[in-house]
């Protein structure tokens, strides 16, 4: 398997094109200097690239096993997850207050994007803790606090997010664990939970499991819905780790990818109720868990991005060094490099510019999160927010269903060997799949969109949003005119379709809802690439000639070859439900 190689100056350009330099005249993040940044980025990526990137294959053919009802992790992750600890990566993007390095959550996003594509089942681990530590810095008590951020923003301790159940599946409100009062101010937790990702392990002193459950007399539905801290071991009042709790790992999922990574059913309370600590107040549950899982959103797409960049970079050796065929113009008596033949060129460059198109969407989805936090002026506070609820459920699906298509297309480049275990395409392949169903699957994150985020401001946010890219087509011209043309006219359509969904009965409109976050997403892609091009175009300081010259001809690829295919979606986006439900379900 290809060594993974961090693409820091694709990095760095992405960083600068989503708004570092404006973050980091923001209050909280004066530190985050362009670079401060830079010597960050090539730091981290040789930590991945010498500790966590040896660990791929390790993970994926030795696999987590459960043993005596204990956990136990493949070869080297254990001492890998300690330096990953130690070397203070988990808490990049943490306030300092908690011991975190002050960075913006767009550095983070950065540093997460080596880490999963270094080894996508042990990045898991860190972005489960992030969403936790997220959740609990917004809604935590003092005291929670107290007992719990340090450890979980340095690593010490990890995290996870405890949702789903046997009969739920995607259904939370549909959930039955039980809440009941102790007496003394802490509950008792009783019930079932499938699917929880790094459950249990052996890399941590400690888990800090974020429950769903309710309470006596809750109302049904996602109404009646609480949530709960419920360590793995209780805490002493020192701060150190107390007794177990009640909670018992009944097993571990076989599955597709991501070996590595513990997917537990958990149970709790067979044996009288695990303790758990209410946060906030009863019946807010979804409200608190949903700052966990945009985050954990946004960073699932990251999972796609990651992948898509390692299949990339997979692909591009192995068609630079394979040699079959002969090219036109060729000499008659030499193969050819695969490269050499158009159909594999376009396949490469189809990963390279849609690699770049998500980077650029994703991280620019992370500044706008950092600046609607932080930005003093409450105009663009809640213009950010508004971005940013846009983006997440395009970053989350469209990011992840791109990782799975560029990990096919790196088997497909590889030929026979892609379908191959030794090659290794096949694990990015299998490993990339779950990343659709994380976190809402991606019909969710497409129904979300439609109907949650179109509407935002009555229509205004998405409009407004539209009416930025389009000052962006209209302002390319020279050699990068090209992009700006079919920027237009992928506009033109998403405008049509955006009216279109907003005005449509409900049924029609989630019929439509999947092509259009894909419409969206390709032309957002578009956009930010755009806008790459016409800073390319300048020379920016840091970056050198041949690397802007591919930036700009990455970009006319780009808008050439798949930015042309967003007219093709607006019959699929406005057809409406009825073609769908026309064929009997018994002869489905």
């Amino acid at each position: 398997m290809l060594p993974y190689s961090p693409p820091l100056d694709d990095m760095r350009f992405a960083l600068d094109l989503a708004g570092l330099g404006e973050l980091s005249s923001l209050e909280p993040f004066g530190d985050a200097s362009s670079d401060l940044v830079r010597a960050l980025l090539d730091e981290a990526g040789r930590f991945v690239t010498d500790v966590i990137a040896p660990l791929y294959r390790v993970g994926d053919e030795h696999g987590s096993v459960l043993q005596d009802g204990e956990v136990v992790t493949p070869p080297g992750y254990k001492e890998a997850y300690s330096r990953f600890v130690e070397a203070g990566w988990p808490a990049a993007a943490f306030p300092p207050e908690w011991g975190g390095g002050g960075m913006p959550f767009a550095v983070g996003v950065a540093i997460q994007e080596m880490v999963t594509a270094a080894d996508m089942a042990f990045s898991l681990c860190p972005m489960l803790t992030y969403s936790a530590t997220e959740m609990l810095l917004s809604h935590g008590s003092d005291e929670q606090h107290a007992t719990y951020l340090e450890k979980l923003v340095t690593g010490e301790w990890t995290g996870t997010m405890v949702l789903t159940e046997p009969h739920a599946g995607s259904d939370v409100g549909a959930l039955s664990t039980k809440a009941v009062p102790a007496g003394d101010g802490t509950w008792r937790i009783t019930g079932q939970k499938i699917f929880i990702t790094w459950g249990d392990h052996d890399v941590a002193d400690n888990i800090v499991h974020i429950v769903l459950a309710r309470t006596p007399g809750a109302p049904p539905g996602t109404k009646g819905i609480s949530t709960f801290i419920v360590p793995k071991y209780l805490v002493n009042p020192d701060g150190t780790r107390g007794e177990r709790n009640d909670i018992t790992t009944v097993s571990l999922e076989h599955k597709l990818g991501i070996h590595a990574s513990p997917t537990c059913a958990l149970s709790f309370g067979d044996h009288g109720g695990a303790v758990g600590y209410l946060v906030g107040l009863e019946h807010q549950g979804m409200a608190y868990m949903f700052t966990m899982m945009n985050n954990a959103r946004l960073q699932v797409g990251i999972e796609g991005l990651a992948v898509a960049e390692r299949a990339h970079q997979h692909a591009a050796a192995y068609a630079t060094e394979r040699r079959q065929g002969r090219a036109v113009g060729a000499p008659r008596d030499q193969a050819s490099l695969i490269v050499e033949h158009p159909d594999v060129r376009r396949m490469v460059m189809l990963m390279r510019s849609q690699t770049e198109a998500m980077r650029a969407v994703m991280y620019r989805n992370a500044a706008a999160i950092d600046f609607a936090k932080h930005h003093p002026e409450e105009s663009r506070r809640r213009w950010e927010e508004h971005v940013a609820a846009i983006l997440t459920p395009v970053s989350k699906a469209w990011g992840t269903d791109l990782g799975v298509d560029m990990a096919s297309l790196d088997v497909q480049v590889h030929g026979g060997m892609g379908f191959i275990e030794e090659t290794g395409a096949a694990q990015l392949l299998r490993d990339s799949r779950i990343a659709p169903i994380y976190e809402g699957t991606n019909g969710i994150q497409a129904i979300d969109l439609v109907t949650r985020k179109l509407p935002l401001d009555g229509g205004d946010a998405i409009r407004r949003l539209l009416g930025e890219m389009r000052t962006t087509a209209d302002s390319l011209n020279g050699e990068n005119k090209v992009i700006g043309e079919r920027l237009a006219a992928a506009l033109d359509t998403v405008d049509t379709a955006t009216e279109h969904l907003l005005g449509a009965e409900p049924n029609d409109a989630l019929a439509g809802a999947t092509p259009y976050l894909e419409m969206l997403g390709t032309t957002l892609g578009g956009w930010m690439l755009g806008k790459g091009a016409a800073a390319a175009a300048e020379g920016p300081d840091g970056f050198s000639p041949g690397f802007c010259q591919a930036k700009q001809a990455t970009a006319r690829f780009y808008a050439v070859h798949v930015l042309s295919t967003v007219p093709g979606l607006l019959g699929t986006v406005t057809a409406g439900a009825d073609s769908i439900f026309a064929v009997d379900q018994a002869a489905l």
